[in-house]
């Protein structure tokens, strides 16, 4: 099973936990990925507000480059994903945009080469029945809840799951032998960019998560979007201090409690690089004998 990959700007720097543990989940599962040469950022919502045809160009170039070599890109984070798949629609649906896009990237894309997220590679092409024969470490014993937030499932035209009610983490979490818990802000926004720019009105809407998320009696939070990753995991002990409690709740990307589930090193795959200790949690975890996840 093979793949182009766009890792894009956010797993070169901020989210690098992202990129080392999916390279080290997908050599674990027999997914070969192949980094698109020279790609370029897809220009995330910078972009999108400034240009439209900008916000097509940027993603249609890696996109591009991918179809010449005949494969779909599989790609890690929410808004990269949502742009790319984006231009594959607007490719698609007209001919006059096609050409437009060829123009401005020096190159012809047909939106063959489709964008696919991460998750819903693993969800839908490896299937949990296979991610859970693979299982060596079951996850027993550890409460997560899945955090889609709300650019991973919308909107609904590019999306692979359910935009009220996604449930592809939360299988493949049961498939680890996770405990998945109940919540009420599983696609609420996180605020994204908010917490920089304007953090009167970025502030709350992570306060209301990680509120909702101490509520649930879970360990921890589980999600797919470096932005989000950066605003519930930094943002934890600036925002709990504000208000005089104490999280304490780790959170970790999908492909590091995989790589967990795979008793792959939790250094190897970046959880020693979080804001809020996450390591420690991981001694939670029941010890079992035998694999496959029983």
């Amino acid at each position: 099973m093979k793949y182009a990959y766009y890792p894009g700007c956010s797993l070169d720097s901020t989210g690098i936990e992202f990129n080392l543990s999916t390279k080290a989940v997908c050599k674990a599962l027999n997914v070969e990925l192949w980094e698109i040469p020279d790609w370029n950022c897809c220009g995330s919502s910078s972009a999108h507000v400034t240009n439209p045809y900008l916000a097509l160009g940027l993603p249609a170039r890696n996109m591009a480059i991918a179809e010449e070599a005949g494969l779909d890109v599989a790609i890690p984070c929410a808004a990269c994903y949502a742009r790319s798949k984006n231009v594959e629609l607007a490719v698609k649906e007209s001919d006059d945009t096609r050409r437009k896009v060829a123009m401005m990237i020096g190159r012809e894309y047909k939106g063959e080469s489709k964008a696919r997220a991460l998750v819903d590679v693993f969800y839908h092409d490896l299937g949990t029945e296979m991610i859970k024969q693979k299982v060596q470490k079951p996850l027993k014993g550890l409460k997560v809840l899945t955090y889609y937030g709300c650019l991973f499932v919308r909107p609904t035209k590019t999306a692979f799951d359910d935009a009220e009610n996604p449930i592809s983490m939360d299988e493949i979490m049961t498939a680890l032998g996770a405990e998945v818990m109940s919540w009420s802000s599983k696609t609420e926004c996180c605020g994204a960019s908010l917490s920089a720019c304007k953090s009167t009105v970025g502030f709350p809407m992570i306060e209301k998560i990680l509120d909702d998320a101490q509520k649930s009696g879970a360990d921890c939070i589980v999600t797919a979007c470096p932005m989000c990753m950066a605003n519930l995991d930094m943002r934890q002990e600036q925002i709990g201090k504000k208000k005089g409690v104490h999280y304490g709740l780790p959170v970790y990307y999908i492909t590091e409690l995989l790589g967990i589930a795979l008793n792959l090193p939790p250094k190897s795959l970046g959880i020693d690089r979080h804001f809020v200790p996450a390591i420690d949690l991981l001694n939670k975890i029941e010890p079992t004998t035998g694999g496959g996840g029983q």
